[in-house]
């Protein structure tokens, strides 16, 4: 890709984003989802492997679909209502299919079809836009019309995500599709808050970006991309590796570490709304994700290859780790001594 191809497509991720996180008019937010569809295309495609190509295909198709039902959504409720405001979101049709164009767009299940494939298809860097970046317009979109929204419908695609992506993860061994069931289980923690506590929904999805966004950096700079070779990396960089285990254990929600936190006050807050049970089942779904979380640890710093593999020995390089991944994966680790704050700033 030239520089200035990756300079324009970078631009213009950034203003999609920034159009629809900044927007009150239905028409603006549908303008930045369409600019950033069109922005993170050049990125997935780059390689010009037929996966690439294959997964830019599903993508695309993918997004089209969702942004065309997110502006018939609006059309509707704008016939009935008169009203383009996003937060005046009321015509039951236009909440029902807005929820459906919004988990389109985010992955969540029935809808996730796309994520895995898209993910295993593109580089490292794109997968972790995908993760991340990609996700907060449409988050965005549904803290903004939350009230409007059908609880019931979100928590059944909240419990549906949580448990599908637990399953699916554990017999993966190619690290991005472990990823991307880690990133639908997540987002069945975000959504079956999001009814009763949207700013939960945004301090989980910060959180979890922070996890990810370390994971990703770690991976890529240990070059790693399926277990086996995450089984030999720890010969390259064992700090990195040592540290990436502990940014896995966060990501599966284990106390005393950050990705305990958002699940701790999900699991608070659903006891309050009087719905233990979806609580005790989200966080029973939970386990199956901490199993894959912990293959990923013991693959990558407990685990030596119990034979001769096919993959050629990487020894020490001189290069440290680099300032970011050390200061993200403290973030990842450490914050959950900041809990007393949450209610607070919420």
């Amino acid at each position: 890709m030239s520089p200035l191809t990756k300079l324009i497509s970078c631009l213009s991720l950034l203003l999609g984003t920034t159009i629809t996180i900044s927007s009150n008019h239905w028409m603006m937010a549908w303008t930045g989802l369409e600019i950033n569809t069109l922005a993170i295309i050049p990125f997935i495609s780059k390689s010009h492997h037929p996966r690439a190509i294959e997964a830019t295909i599903k993508y695309f198709l993918t997004q089209a679909t969702a942004s065309t039902l997110v502006l018939f959504s609006s059309m509707i409720n704008a016939q009935s209502t008169g009203q383009w405001d996003l937060t005046q979101l009321t015509h039951p049709t236009a909440c029902l299919l807005l929820t459906v164009a919004i988990g389109m767009k985010l992955g969540l299940v029935p809808f996730h079809f796309w994520f895995p494939e898209v993910l295993q298809g593109s580089p490292m860097t794109t997968a972790l836009l995908l993760s991340t970046v990609m996700k907060l317009p449409p988050i965005t979109i549904l803290f903004l019309t939350a009230p409007s929204l059908n609880p019931t419908l979100l928590t059944t695609m909240a419990i549906s995500s949580a448990a599908l992506g637990g399953w699916m993860g554990l017999n993966q061994t190619q690290i991005r599709k472990i990823l991307a069931f880690s990133s639908i289980s997540h987002l069945g923690w975000m959504a079956i808050i999001l009814v009763y506590n949207p700013k939960l929904t945004m301090l989980t999805f910060y959180l979890y970006s922070l996890m990810t966004v370390t994971t990703f950096l770690t991976l890529n700079t240990a070059k790693t991309l399926k277990l086996p070779t995450l089984m030999t990396s720890w010969t390259k960089t064992p700090t990195l590796n040592a540290s990436l285990m502990l940014v896995l254990l966060s990501l599966a929600g284990l106390p005393p570490l950050t990705g305990f936190l958002p699940k701790w006050l999900i699991i608070q807050e659903l006891t309050k709304q009087e719905m233990s049970t979806a609580a005790v089942t989200i966080t029973m779904l939970s386990l199956l994700g901490l199993f894959f979380y912990l293959r990923l640890a013991y693959c990558s710093t407990i685990t030596l290859p119990p034979n001769t593999t096919n993959h050629m020995k990487q020894w020490h390089v001189n290069k440290p780790p680099t300032t970011p991944i050390a200061t993200l994966t403290s973030l990842s680790v450490l914050l959950l001594p900041l809990s007393p704050i949450i209610p607070t700033i919420a």
